[in-house]
């Protein structure tokens, strides 16, 4: 146990920072590859596949991050990942075309996914147990509010054109600064050849499936929520709203959720948010898009689904320990976005075949499973 890993909270802050800023980073950078080739006149589809990259080079290359984390250290792994990723986003301003930029955003998910399973390991292995609930909430709510913040920025730069992706490029070295004096004082991690990620699945199922279903639900807001409001009648900036209205509920509710996942069984309450979300996507689905009660449905709904993702790595942590909660996290972070990547389509083909109902419709399934898994999880 290093200097820095004898106190914890010691030990979180940096990495706390270092999420604010990978957020602010993301937060930036989401919008910046599809607007710009719709602008060229590209179809949604070829948007769409070029959108998916940056989630296939992470689940490409995600096996393989405990390793590097071991091998190099924690911080010069983040750092080195962060530089890269800051070089494939300047890259963006000297190409153009899908093809080209379909290749950049898969290098970058291969890159990018690295300072994000890190830092979560980080936290798990230097968190004490009747905290890890908190702690994982004040990670969740760091990282919603630099996403929250990404936006103004473009409004300062713009979202077209070289200035937006070198800003987004300098704005990802920030992640750097605060790891920096923690270079080779960084908590260990370490990591086991003996074991797979099959294993560590199928010893934390709930987990996982929690980490599935708010990958599908927050991949799906984010991508169709706007595409519904405008559906069901309002216009292009109130849809925008109510995204933003989405990522700030992540803000204001981690915490006492993060409270309590730390005083109460942590099945219950992973079963509390999964079924209260399932009943919110539902209500979404019956109030008139025009009222104002679908605001407050959207508040809710962000900040009880989105803490599905850290009462999920709570029950990981308390699951896991040595070099099994290494790979335990990668596997949590990559079903994640396989999550997103089979709920996008879901959800499309469903709206497409049953309108705009079809969104809270396979949402209220997705959560309802989770919720009625971790009723039965309670049993045992």
């Amino acid at each position: 146990m290093t200097a820095v890993a004898g106190n914890p909270w010691r030990a979180l802050w940096p990495v706390f920072a270092a999420c604010a800023a990978i957020g602010l980073q993301a937060g930036v950078a989401l919008p910046l590859v599809p607007l710009a080739l719709e602008r060229e006149g590209v179809d949604k589809l070829t948007i769409g596949i070029v959108s998916a990259a940056w989630a296939v080079g992470m689940l490409t290359f995600g096996t393989r991050i405990p390793q590097l984390a071991a091998r190099f250290g924690a911080v010069p792994a983040i750092i080195g990942s962060v530089v890269l990723g800051s070089l494939i986003t300047a890259a963006y301003t000297v190409t153009s075309g899908p093809v080209a930029w379909f290749v950049l955003s898969f290098l970058h998910g291969v890159v990018g996914g690295v300072p994000w399973v890190i830092s979560e390991i980080w936290m798990n292995v230097v968190v004490e147990e009747s905290r890890r609930g908190r702690v994982m909430g004040i990670y969740a709510m760091l990282m919603a509010l630099g996403m929250a913040l990404g936006p103004l920025v473009l409004q300062v730069v713009g979202v077209y054109g070289a200035a937006p992706f070198l800003t987004c490029a300098a704005l990802a070295l920030i992640v750097c600064l605060p790891l920096l004096p923690f270079w080779k004082t960084a908590p260990l991690i370490e990591h086991h050849l003996d074991s797979g990620f099959v294993s560590v699945v199928t010893l934390a199922p709930l987990a996982m499936l929690a980490a599935f279903a708010c990958g599908l639900g927050e991949q799906v807001a984010f991508s169709f929520l706007p595409v519904y409001a405008v559906g069901a009648g309002v216009s292009a900036e109130i849809g925008a709203l109510w995204l933003s209205v989405f990522v700030m509920g992540n803000i204001v509710l981690q915490w006492p959720i993060g409270w309590m996942a730390d005083h109460f069984d942590r099945r219950a309450v992973l079963a509390g948010c999964t079924l209260a979300s399932a009943v919110l996507v539902v209500i979404l689905s019956i109030l008139p898009a025009t009222s104002l009660g679908v605001i407050a449905v959207v508040l809710v709904w962000g900040g009880i689904s989105f803490a599905i993702y850290p009462v999920g790595l709570a029950l990981l942590g308390q699951r896991f320990n040595g070099g099994d909660i290494a790979r335990a996290n990668t596997a949590f972070s990559m079903i994640y976005i396989f999550g997103g990547l089979l709920g996008r389509p879901a959800v499309g083909a469903a709206m497409d075949t049953f309108g705009d109902p079809g969104l809270g419709g396979t949402l209220a399934l997705f959560y309802a499973v989770t919720g009625v898994a971790a009723l039965l999880a309670m049993r045992k």
